[in-house]
């Protein structure tokens, strides 16, 4: 009798090298269901394929649509991009100040916010381009970002109200009658 040999897998690290994300992002990813896994003790383990099938959806989605909240939160750290553009070193010392905060404060978002401090490190420009990406790593390193409080009250709702606005016609234009998606 001969047995079937298991199909190779890879630890949730080495997928993330694959994918080109952070190990967290991969773990968030098994508990969503978008990527198998088996549990090896207490590690999950992912089949090469199906890292690969990911991979491949993701290249050809990039990631797939923002969600409205997406697009605010993109729309929202563009306006901040500018901030540090006009400001840099201003603007990423109130960024590692904030980050520095936030962790005191021993909140979920601990290894986003360390990925933030390696990103500022590289400079204004790979934290400009972070900041504005549509990727996958890119939106979820929004969700925990240093970064609004470098928005007045003012622009905060003048951008949101922007956003919102350009939503609502892209929506109607979608509905209109005999226009397909």
């Amino acid at each position: 009798m001969t047995s079937r040999p298991h199909p190779e897998t890879l630890t949730t690290g080495q997928v993330a090298d694959l994918l080109g994300v952070t190990v967290q992002h991969v773990i968030n990813l098994c508990a969503r269901g978008q990527l198998l896994y088996t549990l090896v003790g207490t590690h999950r383990r992912i089949r090469r394929e199906d890292a690969m099938a990911l991979r491949g959806r993701a290249a050809a989605s990039n990631g797939g649509p923002l969600t409205r909240d997406q697009v605010r939160s993109l729309w929202l750290h563009r306006a901040a991009a500018a901030h540090i553009a006009a400001a840099p070193t201003e603007s990423l010392a109130y960024a590692r100040t904030e980050i520095k905060r936030l962790l005191s404060l021993h909140l979920d978002g601990e290894p986003w916010l360390r990925q933030w401090l390696a990103i500022i490190d590289r400079g204004p420009e790979e934290t400009m381009r972070i900041m504005c990406s549509p990727d996958p790593l890119s939106r979820e390193l929004r969700q925990n970002s240093p970064f609004l409080g470098l928005l007045s009250e003012e622009e905060r709702l003048k951008i949101l109200a922007a956003a919102r606005k350009t939503q609502t016609a892209a929506t109607e234009i979608i509905d209109a009658p005999g226009v397909s998606q």
